[in-house]
């Protein structure tokens, strides 16, 4: 079976309009890693993106997983919202996306208490997904082309920027976190490590006059992987987002 790709943007393009659809230079987020995945089934398509970094606001580095999908699978449940009023709005002005989020990296002395936004001076670990890996010294930072603004003190998101290139997929949705808005009976039939990202905010381009997303609405319309061939370089390196957390 296949889909309307008109239809597919058409999905993405609103999501973006309400600030729904991944801003890589978001103001309150310093980005750190992104993928991006695709399923399909006879019946259905869907697109999962996750992001992990940084805002100072969640306290805690964190993992998104936004999902775009013609039906989506384990809605943010009722209990969520203020009342069933809240909920039933919730639904009605997200049909076809959902938002969740996890966190990888636990709490711990590794973060100062008092400035948030920095590594704990003397801190030596730091817990990812329960396994406990030695922060990197300044000269780990270094040859991983990481800068640090304010050395010798480290800031939070330069280590999940180190994080992100050491230890990936564990900072990364797993795969029952990448899938939790899927249904069950959908296959990934792409995924992505990196892409050329449309650069929603100061561009104001829309996924649908991005290649990129052309492409990915043809071969879930589709099935057919082939019909990806990207001819612009991939973009989606924080280090092509300067402006992600600035605010």
């Amino acid at each position: 079976m296949t889909f309307d790709p008109e239809e597919i943007l058409s999905i993405l393009d609103g999501c973006c309009d309400e600030f729904r659809f991944p801003m890589l230079d978001n103001g309150y987020v310093y980005l750190a890693a992104i993928r991006l995945s695709l399923y399909r089934s006879a019946a259905d398509w869907a697109m999962a993106i996750e992001v992990f970094g940084f805002s100072p606001r969640a306290g805690l580095p964190d993992t998104s997983i936004q999902t775009f999908a013609s039906r989506l699978h384990d809605r943010d449940p009722p209990e969520h919202y203020v009342n069933r009023q809240a909920y039933e709005s919730y639904l009605a002005n997200n049909p076809h996306n959902e938002y969740r989020s996890v966190f990888p990296v636990h709490e711990g002395p590794w973060q100062d208490a008092e400035e948030i936004e920095f590594v704990a001076p003397g801190a030596s670990e730091i817990v990812v997904r329960d396994q406990p890996i030695a922060l990197p010294s300044v000269g780990d930072y270094v040859r991983h082309d990481i800068e640090l603004e304010e050395a010798p003190r480290v800031q939070v998101f330069e280590l999940c920027r180190f994080l992100a290139d050491i230890a990936r997929e564990q900072v990364l949705a797993t795969l029952n976190e990448r899938r939790v808005s899927i249904l069950p009976e959908m296959e990934q039939i792409l995924q992505l490590e990196e892409w050329h990202h449309p650069n929603v905010v100061d561009d104001e381009e829309r996924p649908s006059g991005s290649e990129t997303f052309r492409q990915l609405a043809q071969v879930l319309a589709t099935g057919d992987v082939k019909l990806y061939q990207p001819s612009l370089p991939p973009n989606t390196h924080w280090r092509n987002w300067p402006e992600g957390g600035r605010l």
